[in-house]
């Protein structure tokens, strides 16, 4: 049983390896594209519209409020990025019914890789917001003593958004390659299922404690008034 799609190699030259997981990840992202371009090349802006649109429109509403319950105020803004982690991630669990093919999320490489994704994405965003020179500045609040923890801080939240997600996806692969040698046919459907519910509830987390994170780096600090200001107020 393989632990990881790293273990399937489809072509190796010397130490150049394309495994499943290369592959996997950049057909899932192919797919995604394509299909993002097919579904909205249709679309209307008057008041004739098909009942796929209508659907789709209230699901990008419902993500945008999610987004605005987080802290962010201009959902539209960030819609782009959270929505295509949580897309990604999402159909990398739904695509695990087709016959041959292991979801790219079940490698830590894969993990790491969208984790940085979000790691890059929360300066981007907070730098953007409030500037340069403020952003850094919330690194040394309140003190200039709480800096390198911090960084360890930012670091860290990383790597447990990239373990979080490996490890739950692996696992529930493990669970359905163990029931597979051990019980009847009809148990590891059922554990398929609870699996690509599993991996739908993964992407919403994902997707969530991104938002969250760039929601605390886009936050502006109001200054704080002095006694005299605090009175006349």
């Amino acid at each position: 049983m393989r632990l990881s799609p790293d273990e399937m190699i489809f072509w190796q030259y010397g130490f150049l390896k394309l495994n499943a997981t290369i592959v996997f990840t950049w057909g899932l992202m192919l797919v995604l594209a394509i299909g993002s371009k097919i579904i909205t090349r249709k679309f209307s802006t008057g008041l004739k519209r098909s009942l796929w649109q209508n659907f789709l429109e209230i699901v990008v509403t419902g993500i945008e409020k999610q987004i605005e319950e987080v802290g962010l105020s201009q959902p539209q803004k960030y819609l782009g990025f959270l929505g295509t982690l949580f897309l990604f991630v999402a159909a990398s669990s739904l695509c695990t019914v087709i016959p041959g093919y292991e979801p790219p999320t079940g490698s830590l490489s894969t993990t790491a890789a969208l984790a940085l994704c979000v790691f890059v994405a929360v300066p981007f965003f907070g730098i953007e917001e409030q500037g340069v020179n403020e952003y850094l500045k919330s690194y040394v609040e309140p003190t200039f003593i709480m800096l390198p923890f911090n960084i360890i801080s930012e670091i860290s939240r990383t790597l447990a958004l990239a373990v979080r997600l490996f490890g739950n996806m692996m696992s529930g692969a493990m669970i359905i390659g163990i029931l597979l040698t051990i019980t009847p046919f009809i148990f590891p459907i059922i554990m398929t299922a609870l699996g690509l519910l599993t991996g739908m509830v993964q992407a919403y987390i994902f997707s969530i404690l991104a938002a969250v994170y760039i929601a605390a780096a886009t936050r502006v600090r109001k200054p704080s008034l002095n006694p005299i200001q605090n009175l006349e107020a």
